[in-house]
C-alpha cells in the first residue's frame, strides 16, 4: 500500500485563517472566514457595481449559514479526520492510468485549503493520462474562473472523442522517480510478508499521529476556553 501524508504549508495566511475559522461562533463571521477560505482575494476585491464581490457574497454566505445552521462539531471533525487521512493507493493511480480515458487535472493556485503542489504530484503520477491545468483561483476555482474551467473540460471532451495518443494529451515532463518530495513524504510498505519501513519513516507516522493530537488539544482549547 502507497501512503501519502500531506504536512500543510504553515504560512502567516494559513495560520491567521485557522484560528478565526476555530474562533468562529456566528454565521457572520464563519462567512467572513469561509469567503477567505474558498476565494482568491483578488477575486473577492473585484468591483461588481457600486460594491464589491466580497460584499455580495458575504451576504449571500450569512443567508446560507443562518437558514442551515452553523456546522456542528461532528461535521468539523469529520472534515478534519477526512483531511489528515486521505490517502491514494497505487493500485487506484494504476486503476485510472489503465482505465483508458483522459484526465485534467484542474487547480487553484491560491488554494490554501488543498494547494496547488498536491495537484501536481497527483498529475505526476497519472502520467501520461493526466494534463495539469493551473488557474488563477483560489478554493473554488470552478467559480472564479467559469470559462477558463469551461474551456478545459470542452478540450478534454474533444480530445477523448477523437482518440488521442495520451502522450500527445500530456503537458507534464516523463514521470520523475523517487519517493520524496517538497512537503510530503510516501511510506511504502511490504503487506505481503515483512516490514520495509525505515527508522525515519516510521517516526514520521508518529509525527503525523502527534500532530493530530496537538491540533486536537488546539481546537478544544478553542471551543471551552
Amino acid at each position: 500500500m502507497l501512503k501519502l501524508f500531506c504536512f500543510l504549508q504553515l504560512d502567516l495566511k494559513t495560520l491567521s485563517v485557522a484560528i478565526r475559522f476555530l474562533r468562529a461562533k456566528s454565521p457572520e463571521q464563519r462567512a467572513a472566514v469561509d469567503l477567505d477560505t474558498h476565494c482568491s482575494e483578488e477575486y473577492l476585491e473585484e468591483c461588481i457595481g457600486p460594491n464589491t464581490r466580497r460584499a455580495i457574497l458575504y451576504q449571500e454566505y450569512v443567508k446560507g449559514i443562518s437558514a442551515t445552521g452553523m456546522q456542528s462539531n461532528y461535521g468539523f471533525e469529520g472534515q478534519l479526520y477526512a483531511c489528515w487521512t486521505h490517502k491514494m493507493t497505487r493500485t487506484k493511480i494504476e486503476l485510472i492510468r489503465s482505465a483508458g480515458f483522459l484526465v485534467s487535472v484542474i487547480h487553484g493556485r491560491h488554494d490554501i485549503i488543498a494547494q496547488i503542489y498536491y495537484a501536481r504530484r497527483l498529475a505526476e503520477k497519472l502520467h501520461p493520462v493526466a494534463r495539469m491545468i493551473e488557474l488563477h483561483g483560489g478554493h473554488l476555482v470552478s467559480h472564479e474562473r467559469i470559462e477558463e474551467v469551461n474551456q478545459a473540460i470542452l478540450e478534454l471532451i474533444k480530445a477523448s472523442e477523437v482518440s488521442i495518443n495520451p502522450n500527445e494529451w500530456t503537458n507534464l515532463p516523463k514521470n520523475k522517480s523517487g519517493w520524496i518530495g517538497p512537503r510530503v513524504t510516501l511510506i511504502r510498505i511490504n503487506t505481503e510478508g515483512g516490514s520495509n519501513i525505515s527508522i525515519v519513516l516510521y517516526v514520521l507516522s508518529r509525527l503525523n499521529i502527534f500532530l493530530l493530537y496537538l491540533f486536537g488539544l488546539i481546537v478544544l482549547a478553542f471551543e471551552y476556553g
